[in-house]
């Protein structure tokens, strides 16, 4: 065991120390007993004269006391030490011992942070979640069901259930469960696996029948987060069966989140049906309770929108006391917000909502590449201008892109920067526009 690792037994709030001192002081009193007991004896029994040499009689008292009282502490130590790793082995495979004190530390600790509520969906939610869980398990993720495409497409018209690729990637994002897992949950049956599960994912599969044997998503959602020990809540929007659909610059409607990018004309403007779907009652409560709420990253019209489009969800928003950080996208995207800046992407929230105090930190990346990207990608990177119009929101450019796909977001970056917005929103408010350690404010 590393310094470091026996350091982490002293963390406050691991429930540990305190059964420590429990087992310390029984064993005092015991201690004490025991020399009561053997005080009675040897005033009362003449013991040979070997007797005095083993117990080394020989020594003064007080060198007598330290040596006992060394030997005890160390036949403790060994001893819990050896039966705790008796037990845990049997209990946590050998390659995952030792992170099981951080495990502990984050099962006790971090469930006490901010309520944390994201909305959206697709990578840009998962990447978001991925980082957030190493600051806190007090999250939740308000997950789309608008898509119609893929093997959550199928799944949806074949078996009649709300789409749960959404759902599948934040339960990998947040799931601290072994890595063999995850992996197993992400896996995806190619084409060679034959006709009827080809083009599945193992995950997908694994939410839809938890739901057949639970008898619906919202326990088919509990009950697999707990299996692959999910750090927070993942809620869908809405239980219902809803379409997204858009109005495009030509005039024409298009409905399907799958055929939207193929619109082949910009989008004006985008709905669900029905209008009046019931929201999920769970996801609007985390909204008015929440401490912080972001909103995205992910695509704007298939991800995000159709989210706060569902009838209240929306509203819970805009009534939430939260302090509301809305992160831009790093890339623009094919047949969606191609040409959009930062402020256009908030623009498009805004507008759809029909209100301009939708947040009150606009998040964008700061780290643009010197040179387009490259052509066949069909996107650009999204530069955040300091003198567009964001509403009275404020601006705080930081560096927030992967290094190796330069079109999204790196979790444990972005996670950091929105952190910081939510521990320092009350500096912000009394330096108005000062600019925060590690960041640009425009």
């Amino acid at each position: 065991m590393s310094r470091t690792t026996l350091a982490k037994w002293l963390y406050v709030g691991l429930h540990i120390k305190r059964w420590l001192l429990i087992i310390l002081i029984g064993v005092v009193l015991m201690g004490l007993g025991i020399g009561y007991l053997l005080r009675e004896v040897y005033v009362s029994y003449t013991f040979p004269a070997w007797v005095g040499d083993a117990t080394l009689q020989f020594l003064p008292r007080w060198v007598r006391g330290v040596l006992f009282i060394g030997v005890a502490s160390a036949a403790t130590v060994i001893g819990a030490w050896k039966l705790n790793h008796s037990i845990v082995s049997a209990v946590v495979p050998i390659e995952r011992q030792d992170d099981l004190l951080d495990r502990i530390w984050a099962q006790r600790t971090q469930g006490r942070g901010p309520r944390i509520v994201a909305i959206g969906g697709g990578t840009g939610l998962s990447t978001l979640l991925r980082g957030l869980k190493g600051y806190n398990a007090n999250l939740t993720a308000i997950v789309t069901v608008a898509d119609d495409g893929g093997s959550s497409g199928r799944l949806r018209r074949d078996l009649n259930v709300i789409p749960p690729g959404d759902i599948r990637n934040c339960i990998a994002a947040l799931a601290d469960a072994e890595p063999l897992v995850t992996r197993l949950f992400q896996y995806r049956f190619d084409d060679d696996a034959g006709e009827g599960i080809a083009g599945h994912s193992f995950g997908n599969l694994f939410i839809v029948a938890m739901s057949d044997v639970t008898g619906n998503m919202e326990e088919a959602i509990r009950e697999t987060s707990r299996v692959l020990a999910v750090r927070g809540r993942i809620l869908p929007s809405t239980l219902a069966d809803i379409t997204l659909g858009a109005r495009l610059a030509d005039g024409s409607t298009v409905r399907g989140e799958s055929v939207l990018a193929e619109g082949g004309s910009a989008v004006e403007q985008v709905f669900v049906e029905p209008a009046n779907v019931q929201t999920n009652a769970e996801a609007a409560a985390a909204l008015i309770e929440a401490d912080l709420i972001v909103i995205g990253p992910g695509s704007l019209y298939t991800s995000v929108l159709p989210n706060l489009l569902v009838s209240g969800l929306g509203d819970a928003l805009l009534q939430s006391r939260a302090h509301r950080v809305y992160v831009s996208n790093v890339a623009t995207q094919l047949g969606e917000t191609e040409g959009y800046d930062a402020a256009e992407h908030y623009a498009a929230i805004r507008r759809h909502l029909g209100r301009d105090d939708v947040a009150h930190v606009v998040l964008a990346n700061s780290n643009l590449p010197a040179e387009p990207f490259p052509a066949e990608w069909h996107s650009q990177p999204v530069a955040a201008p300091g003198d567009a119009d964001y509403a009275g929101a404020r601006l705080v450019l930081a560096d927030l892109v992967d290094r190796t796909l330069r079109y999204r977001h790196d979790s444990e970056r972005l996670a950091a920067a929105v952190m910081r917005q939510y521990y320092e929103r009350d500096l912000q408010v009394q330096q108005g526009v000062a600019a925060l350690p590690g960041e640009t404010d425009a």
